[in-house]
């Protein structure tokens, strides 16, 4: 058969025959083009181009070649257009000639001409191009297979097709306009808002090209490397606006169909429609997935072939669904424990054998001895490990720096300066140094507190009700409480810590940041209730004249203003440098590097416009008292009473500090940071006691780690990836460089800023420091599940991120876990933010009673399958 032959009809588009023998080559563009051109107009050879031979099809500018896809052969092309005279003409590109010679034949696999067999002008040739070429854009991303076990909506989905039954059997159409028409009709008959046309609009690609838009397949790997499409059936999904609910259609072809280059023997087409507004899990992709993932086996396509009707179809679809669902006791008892066990191993195997007394600290020495080189080593070998190193200390300087002489300022009011700036950083220097040189984990940061500082108080008050000085009374509650933490150590009470969850630690985490907001909060109240309220007056020292008569100075609303404005500031200009990462401005590692030193950056740029800019306002500045720096405290001179009483208190205080390590440990030693180095928790524990008791002899404030501080110094030793799913953009850590070095290099900075006091560093205003605060407690959001999901209660369903919880769990089941710690919380903040701070004193008894709060309480509300996936440690799953 003559290749070129071309078969008209006249009432429907041209047919095209070609010979599988003799394969036509691609046509001469620039030969067409001259022909077309007015005569007397000239114009450079144009040489034909090279065309790599794909299986897929290829467009060339005027003249395509279309593929035949039963043989892989290409085609010649006829196109549809309006002539000079504005009726539809059908042009049709035949073969000229034989096209050269052997050798022009191997160099170029297509070498031919075509002429066109119409009378059509420029101006008709370049329309026929613009308006009947298409350009078509296609993306392929992989997709898991539903979880039938562990994604709730898995089962509601097969449920809710069995309901309406929208099921077509051997289906005798042979296009697939004709047969997706069909399908699409029964779906729409209970929805009036709808019309097919719509449907079609929204499930192909373009009105007179009939091809899916949005596809699910089945794909496997062939032994060549290539991909290769499961055939036999297909999923086409789409979202429409005035859809009232998701609609399923699944239809069984007489015969197989060819409609398509991936899709040659299809027996099974799934439609799925699904509203637009509807939720992330509800949505036609994760629809799609259900219906893929039941017809994605062979064998189970096979058994629907031989089913002789919809009952039977219907039932082999349950039996296929209920399979999948399956779940062995067994593995839920696993999963179970792994829950408990799987976010910090509080306890080694090799600590059970043997004298339990120190057998824990002893193991964590053995295990991170081997390691203690490399701790050093990693923090300069590496590839950008030296710019990680200087941007993590340069971090950690001005975090652990500002908070001391904001607690310093603190504690000097509080204790009427026998704790003040001078000595809190002495206690971070002496503290910070021995724990990084000798702890088992040195990316924890240690630091004094608002808790601590609160505690600090209490003491004050209670040394004045029993007639001792403060601070002999101070030294002995921190010899006790380090007595009890070292007893903690020694017996290997991080045991019971196993049982601490991610809800503990996201509770605790998030109460943390919200002492730092309302300690900033409670400042920035003070300040204007001090400069524009009601007593302010009274505060009148000084008049000035200006002609109209005196004005008072007591009143000034420039401080107070000016305080909100350095306030905000600090808090605007760090977190825009610290979420540059994800801008599209400047390149990406000019936009790590604004991130890595966002916090000094808004630190100085704030300081400095308000002590220069605003030099006339006169900002206040914390004060520096004068004075020995070491001086033992005179235990002797305590009453037996206020040693008795020092013992209860530093037992409560020992629990803090217990709570407190144990949970920062847990979240610095997460899967989701990758460390490769062991953990050490009893040998933490162990360095923690001894620090406190030494600060304590010499009257210094205690120290603890602390959040969100310590996994941010991690997250600043670690390379970090972006990833996207399902348009929804995460970051996740590749690896974290495990250095002693940064925690050495900024608390040796850290001493040697005592030499700054009290100038330059008493330009660090309150308002700055406040701001500070705020700005800690909103980059600790980032990752925390509990807030994420309090975010969703004021979300649309339709914008629910994909996370691991959301395709797991129900709705309501994921807002009455999230109201079961938003109580918790409640509680920690009405007994750590209380008027009353005696009762600062049981808040480690009530923090301790979060785990079985969590493993007796909270199964009894909901489904423990549930909690486990809301409850799951910390990894990747975003």
């Amino acid at each position: 058969m003559d290749p070129s032959r071309v078969e008209e009809d006249p009432d429907g588009p041209v047919r095209i025959t070609v010979s599988p023998l003799d394969r036509p080559p691609l046509p001469d563009i620039g030969a067409q083009r001259d022909k077309l051109r007015p005569t007397g107009q000239t114009q450079e050879p144009v040489e034909s181009p090279k065309i790599e031979d794909t299986k897929r099809n290829e467009d060339v500018e005027d003249a395509p070649v279309r593929r035949n896809p039963l043989y892989n052969t290409p085609s010649t092309v006829s196109f549809i257009g309006f002539g000079s005279d504005n009726q539809l003409k059908r042009k049709t590109l035949r073969k000229r000639g034989g096209g050269g010679t052997e050798k022009d034949r191997q160099t170029s696999a297509f070498s031919s001409t075509y002429s066109l067999d119409s009378d059509i002008d420029d101006d008709d040739a370049d329309k026929i191009s613009k308006d009947e070429i298409t350009l078509m854009f296609a993306t392929h991303e992989k997709i898991p297979k539903k979880d039938f076990r562990h994604e709730y909506e898995a089962s509601r989905d097969v449920d809710s097709f069995f309901s309406m039954v929208a099921l077509e059997l051997d289906i005798t159409e042979t296009s697939l306009h004709g047969i997706v028409v069909k399908m699409v009709e029964g779906l729409l008959k209970e929805e009036p808002e709808c019309s097919a046309e719509h449907a079609l609009s929204a499930l192909f690609t373009h009105d007179s090209v009939h091809h899916f838009n949005r596809t699910v397949q089945g794909t496997s790997q062939t032994e060549y490397g290539s991909v290769d499409y499961d055939q036999s059936w297909i999923c086409a999904f789409a979202s429409m606006k005035n859809l009232r609910k998701r609609q399923v259609s699944i239809a069984r072809l007489n015969h197989p169909r060819n409609l398509g280059e991936t899709s040659q023997e299809i027996r099974f087409i799934i439609i799925v429609l699904a509203p637009c507004e509807e939720k992330t899990t509800r949505s036609a992709l994760e629809t799609a997935r259900t219906f893929s993932t039941l017809l994605h086996e062979p064998e189970v396509r096979q058994e629907l072939l031989d089913c002789r009707d919809k009952v039977e179809f219907m039932n082999l679809l349950r039996l296929v669904e209920l399979k999948y669902s399956k779940v062995e006791e067994a593995g839920a008892c696993a999963e179970d424990i792994g829950s408990t066990e799987s976010l910090a191993s509080f306890e080694k195997p090799e600590d059970r054998q043997g004298c339990p007394i120190g057998k824990g600290v002893w193991n964590d020495i053995k295990r991170r001895a081997p390691l203690y080189f490399s701790d050093f080593k990693d923090g300069l070998v590496g590839r950008h490990t030296l710019h990680k190193l200087i941007s993590a200390t340069v971090f950690l300087y001005f975090a652990c720096l500002l908070p001391s002489i904001a607690f310093g300022t603190l504690n000097s009011r509080n204790t009427h300066g026998k704790i003040d700036v001078r000595k809190v950083i002495l206690a971070q220097t002496l503290g910070g140094l021995i724990y990084a040189m000798f702890s088992g984990q040195p990316l924890i940061i240690l630091q004094t507190t608002a808790p601590l500082a609160l505690y600090t108080k209490i003491i004050y008050e209670m040394a004045h009700s029993l007639h001792v000085d403060f601070l002999p009374m101070f030294g002995c509650v921190g010899l006790w409480s380090s007595g009890f933490v070292l007893l903690y150590a020694l017996v290997g009470a991080n045991r019971i810590m196993k049982y601490t969850t991610r809800c503990v630690e996201e509770i605790f985490a998030l109460f943390i940041a919200t002492t730092k907001v309302a300690a900033a909060i409670e400042s920035l109240i003070h300040d204007f209730q001090e400069n524009i309220g009601p007593e302010c007056g009274q505060n009148v020292t000084t008049s000035e004249g200006y002609g109209n008569g005196d004005v008072s100075v007591g009143c000034q609303l420039d401080k107070a203003l000016l305080h909100l404005l350095l306030l905000l500031g600090t808090v605007a200009v760090g977190l825009m440098l610290y979420n540059s990462v994800h801008s599209p401005y400047l390149d990406a590692k000019k936009r790590e590097f604004l991130a890595d030193y966002s916090l000094p950056v808004s630190v100085i740029l704030n300081s400095f416009i308000g002590v220069y800019v605003f030099s006339m306002v006169g900002l206040q500045r914390f004060d520096v008292q004068t004075g020995p720096l070491f001086e033992l405290v005179e235990l002797g001179s305590l009453t037996s009473t206020a040693v008795v009483t020092s013992m209860g208190l530093g037992f409560c205080l020992s629990l803090l500090f217990f709570m407190d390590q144990n949970i920062t440990a847990a979240i610095v030693n997460s899967p989701a940071h990758k460390l490769k180095k062991s953990s050490a928790y009893n040998l933490d524990l162990l360095v923690i006691g001894i620090i406190n008791g030494i600060l304590s002899v010499f009257g210094l404030p205690w120290l603890h780690g602390t959040l969100p501080h310590s996994p941010l110094h991690v997250r600043a030793l670690a390379d970090v990836e972006d990833r996207v799913d399902q348009g929804r953009l995460y970051s996740i850590i590749v690896r974290v460089r495990e250095t002693r070095l940064a925690a050495v290099l900024s608390h040796i900075f850290i001493g040697l800023s005592l030499l700054l006091l009290p100038s330059p560093l008493n330009y660090i205003t309150e308002p700055v420091l406040n701001g500070l605060f705020i700005f800690f407690a909103l980059i600790s959001f980032s990752g925390n599940q509990f807030y994420e999901r309090l975010v969703l209660i004021l979300t649309e369903q339709s914008a629910y991120p994909p996370n691991h919880y959301i395709r797991h769990v129900p709705l309501a089941k994921i807002h009455l876990f999230t109201f079961c710690q938003v109580l918790q919380l409640a509680v920690l903040c009405g007994l750590g933010l209380s008027a009353m701070p005696y009762l600062e004193m049981i808040f480690p008894i009530v923090l301790l009673a979060l785990l079985p709060i969590r493993h007796r309480l909270m199964p009894l509300l909901i489904d423990p399958k549930y909690i486990r996936a809301l409850d799951a440690a910390h990894t990747d799953n975003h």
